[in-house]
């Protein structure tokens, strides 16, 4: 084999081996990033009654965090999940905020979506 064609080869499997990786890891990030919101239930409560607003807090992370173990292994899955979680997170919270709090929570989702859903492509297109 030349060594150019070596080249091109390593650097394809770079490629989809970014492509791989980087939404597995940004979802990861993100399910850590929405834990964060979940602190406020600490403010105001002392004992054993933290318990019930911590979970309440974490419940939309932990189903996450869920179908981020799903994704693991079915992009399309992953792909399904961040897109309907932008999209809701917009529905939720109402037309009528400033942009940052879209950009903020649904602008990841939907990079995380597109991400699982070209590598789902690529997959694909190399079977």
């Amino acid at each position: 084999m030349p060594f150019f064609c070596y080249n091109i080869n390593k650097f394809m499997n770079t490629k989809n081996n970014i492509l791989h990786w980087s939404p597995r890891i940004l979802s990861i990030l993100f399910v850590c990033f929405l834990c964060l919101f979940s602190l406020d239930a600490l403010n105001g409560y002392n004992g054993i009654a933290t318990l019930f607003p911590l979970f309440m807090h974490l419940l939309i992370p932990l189903i996450m965090l869920v179908a981020t173990i799903v994704a693991w292994k079915k992009d399309l899955v992953g792909m399904t999940v961040f897109f309907f979680f932008a999209v809701y997170y917009v529905y939720t919270v109402g037309l009528d905020r400033h942009w940052s709090w879209y950009v903020s929570i649904s602008g990841p989702a939907l990079l995380i979506g597109v991400l699982y859903l070209l590598n789902w492509l690529c997959e694909r297109k190399k079977a």
